[in-house]
């Protein structure tokens, strides 16, 4: 399950870049912040997967959830009124920061049942092509965690991040 949860923040995170390099939609602050708490819960399940299913490790899934769902009820709130079209493309109808918003809440309803089964049943299964896809996923979040770093200094340079960005701050800087 927490190969699963980890899987799924990449997918989240991949979807982003996507959007980012493919149709050049910079994230905004929020945006940004929204991912940094994507990558916090990515980390309690990567531990999970690396160090053993210990309980501090949900925590950080957890707390995770709770920044990200945060960042992600402003930005909702921001975009609430009629007729606003709200901050970037719209992903199968709903906005990105709506997506984190439920993912947050989807992960920590699962967490939670996870917690409830107890230590007997949260032991993991040692299966040699779990083992092979786990290890898998984890190279691919570390480099989606660089990615994100890379990304975030090439968009905000090194002060402040632009509300509506629409070019890489520090490129732009270069060029002069």
């Amino acid at each position: 399950m927490n190969t699963l949860g980890l899987l799924g923040i990449c997918v989240a995170l991949l979807i982003a870049f996507y959007y980012q390099l493919a149709k050049s939609e910079l994230p905004c602050p929020l945006c940004l912040l929204q991912r940094a708490g994507l990558i916090i819960v990515g980390c309690g399940f990567l531990f999970n997967v690396r160090l053993g299913v210990k309980g501090a490790h949900y925590g950080m899934v957890l707390a995770g959830c709770v920044i990200t769902g945060l960042i992600a009820v402003r930005q909702v709130f921001l975009h609430i009124l009629p007729g606003d079209t709200g901050y970037g493309s719209a992903f199968f109808g709903l906005h990105f920061y709506t997506w984190a918003l439920l993912a947050s809440i989807l992960i920590v309803l699962a967490v939670g049942v996870m917690l409830s089964l107890g230590d007997r049943e949260l032991r993991t299964l040692k299966l040699p092509a779990l083992s092979v896809l786990s290890k898998a996923v984890g190279v691919l979040f570390v480099i989606l965690i660089a990615a994100n770093l890379i990304s975030t200094i090439l968009e905000c340079g090194t002060g402040q991040c632009e509300d509506d960005p629409v070019s890489y701050q520090l490129l732009e800087w270069t060029r002069r």
